[in-house]
Order: structure tokens, then sequence, then C-alpha cells
């Protein structure tokens, strides 16, 4: 059946959550018109140097996205990109189709079961597509705003203890056009000032203004310790993990950890992880490193028996850091790979 919309306040079009069917199970299924979302993309739509059998392949996947398409006729396309970029397109089309769902799908790349090399950009856009389904019925825009760091990269910045956290690429855009697209980069090639942009801090009473705009990613969160998006985030990665592993946990915001019997952590991106990883081995590590640090959490599995024996019943710590040039690039995937999970013991 195709997803239908829910009384809270539609959001994350972008995500392509919309196209998509559901399964019985409350997971996502490929349709016709999600893949079709794909081929009308610049990386896949002709242009005027296309060849015909170019136009023709691309025209006949239009109206039947499932279709064989043999080698032979990649082959036949007279630019090599574009044999490259459909048989990507159409490996990920078969790789997800055969997974049954987008979830199952993301799960076998985690685990490194992916049959294909599934390019990032595809991964964060089923990272979009699904947590805008675990969260379709969440009313809470800060919530959303705190979600966006599982899929979007973050630009943060750290100035006089604030934790601030911006869109990277939208922070980009307007660092080289002042949020004017190409008419933008015109005015600044010709040396010319554009006007300052500032982005909305969003928070608990200017929370609404997220719903119109929340396919801009154009707000930033104040994810200091104890603020509320730092909070949202946590009820986030409760949802994640109920979603995945059915599994019901309980995440709170931690200012430090201070656990002489610290047993298991998780780094929820690759800064986070060699930190956590040189802290817990005992390492000397600098007040600089420690400063990357602009997260730490508690979780608590609630289901007996679901950890390993070693870890049942013990906190597991999971942080995020900032890289050293202020960027944050999470991993959802870790939250699914690297937890001790007594099945996998």
């Amino acid at each position: 059946m195709t997803v239908e919309q829910v009384t809270a306040p539609d959001f994350w079009l972008t995500s392509g959550y919309h196209l998509l069917n559901e399964n019985e199970d409350g997971s996502l299924a490929l349709s016709e018109d999600y893949l079709r979302a794909y081929l009308k993309r610049a990386e896949l739509a002709p242009v005027e140097e296309s060849c015909a059998n170019e136009r023709t392949l691309h025209a006949s996947l239009l109206d039947d996205p499932f279709q064989t398409v043999e080698a032979a006729r990649l082959s036949s396309l007279a630019d090599e990109d574009m044999q490259h970029n459909f048989g990507v397109f159409l490996g990920f089309r078969d790789f997800v189709q055969d997974a049954g769902s987008l979830e199952a799908a993301y799960l076998a790349i985690a685990r490194g079961k992916a049959p294909l090399a599934v390019p990032p950009l595809f991964v964060d856009q089923m990272v979009h597509a699904i947590l805008r389904n675990v969260l379709r019925e969440v009313g809470d825009p800060l919530r959303l705003r705190a979600a966006e760091l599982f899929f979007r990269d973050q630009n943060v910045s750290t100035e006089e203890g604030i934790v601030m956290l911006a869109d990277d690429e939208t922070v980009e855009m307007f660092a080289e056009t002042g949020g004017f697209g190409s008419l933008g980069q015109l005015i600044k090639e010709a040396n010319t000032s554009l006007r300052q942009v500032q982005l909305d801090v969003l928070h608990e009473d200017n929370s609404a203004l997220y719903w119109p705009r929340s396919d801009r990613f154009d707000t930033v969160i104040d994810f200091r310790f104890l603020q509320p998006a730092n909070d949202a985030f946590c009820r986030v990665l409760e949802a994640w993990m109920a979603h995945f592993l059915d599994l019901t946990v309980s995440v709170q915001p931690k200012p430090r950890i201070d656990d002489e019997r610290w047993t298991w952590h998780i780094g929820l991106d690759a800064e986070a992880t060699r930190i956590l990883n040189a802290l817990y081995e005992g390492h000397e590590v600098g007040e600089a490193e420690l400063e990357q640090i602009i997260g730490l959490f508690e979780m608590h599995v609630k289901d007996k028996g679901a950890l390993s024996p070693a870890v049942e019943g013990r906190p597991i710590y999971l942080g995020l850091a900032k890289t050293k040039s202020g960027k944050l690039k999470m991993k959802p995937q870790n939250l699914l790979t690297n937890l001790p999970l007594a099945a996998e013991a």
C-alpha cells in the first residue's frame, strides 16, 4: 500500500518518502515513482549532447523503472560516464529491490554485506527517507532538526562555550553566494558585497518556523548539554534503535563520563570513535581533542537479555565530535553495528 500522510504537519518532501511504498511491517519499499525521481536527477537526465541510445534508455526507464537492462544496452551509450551512472542506478535499484526494503538494504550496507558499493550520497538519501518514516508522527520541530544530523553534514561553532550546529551545505552556499544561488556567485565574482544572511536559531518559542522550511535545511540548533535540541537528539536515537533493532532504549545527555566500570562505548562519528577509544584505553588525550567532543550520551538497553553478558545492565556511552576543521559527519550505522548484542556474541 502507498504511504499515507498523517495528521502532523508535513515535512521533508525531498526525502522521497511520499513516493515509496509501505510494507506490512512498516518498512519502506521501492516504487516506480521513487525510481523516476532518481532518473530525473542531473546525473541521469539527458542533455543536448546525449546520444540517441541514451535518450531511448532514459525514456524507457521512465516508462518502466523496474525493467531489466542488459549490459550490452549500457555499453551502447556513447558517453562512458553515463554508462557508469546508469550502471550505479540499476545496481542500487536491484540491490534494494532484492533486499525487500530500504531498511534491510541499509542494514546490509552497515554490516558490510551489500553485494555492491553504494555511493555515500545514496546512503544518506536512504537514511533521510527512513527517518521520515520513523518520525512520521513527530510534532516536535526540534526533534526533526536534530534528526538532520543523521543524514546531513553539520558545521559546528563552539565559540564562548556555545555549541551551534548549522547545515554545512547551507553554510557553504551562503558563504559562496549569500544564498542567491548562481546570481550570488556572479555578484561575488564582480566583487560586489552580498547582503549578510542570518540563519535562524531554532528554539522552543519559534520552532513552528521549521515546518515550511524543513527542506531548506537553514535553521541552527544550540546543541549544548541540557539544551532542548540536545535532548531531542536523544529521542531520535531511541526511535532509530526501536525501528531497526526492535530494542527499547533510554538515552540521556551526559556532561562527562565518570565511570570506573566503563564497559562499552560507541562513537557516532569517526572523530568521536577515535577519541573515546583513546580515553577508554587510558591514553593521554589533549585538551584540544577533548574540546572536539560536542555531545556525550548514556544509553541503557531495557530489553533483558538483549546484550552480551559482559555488557548486560551496564550503560553504553555515546559520543559526537567535530573534526579539527569544525565539521560533523555522523555515522548512524555505528549504533547498529557496534552494539554488543547477545545474538551476535
